[in-house]
């Protein structure tokens, strides 16, 4: 069946970084663009960063621009997450998901991610 895992979030102190990963499997990878998403307690759920099916577009929020970079493995059927200059407006459920149509079609379970000093 269809999986999303993600892994990596934790606590980390104002200014560190995380590295998030998510790997995928049940479907054919390769051939979805993939998007980083996260949801803060008591706010909506909001896009962090995209990446196209081969990875040679990607796209961020402006929260996160300049600190946080995505990137895919087609060959391990994983996306990243790289988080540096973690903020605490960065605490946040973490979630990959696989788009279809450009619309998210799969959703992992979510990471917690917790920047505090």
């Amino acid at each position: 069946q269809v999986q999303l895992v993600e892994s990596g979030g934790g606590l980390v102190q104002p200014g560190g970084s995380l590295r998030l990963s998510c790997a995928a499997s049940g479907f054919t990878f390769s051939s979805y663009a993939m998007r980083w998403y996260r949801q803060a307690p008591g706010k909506e759920r909001e896009l962090v960063a995209g990446i196209t099916s081969v990875g040679g577009i990607r796209n961020y929020a402006t929260s996160v621009k300049g600190r946080f970079t995505i990137s895919r493995d087609n060959a391990k059927n994983a996306v990243y997450l790289q988080m540096n200059s973690l903020k605490p407006e960065d605490t946040a459920v973490y979630y990959c998901a696989a788009l279809q149509g450009g619309y998210p079609r799969y959703w992992g379970q979510g990471t917690q991610v917790t920047v505090s000093s």
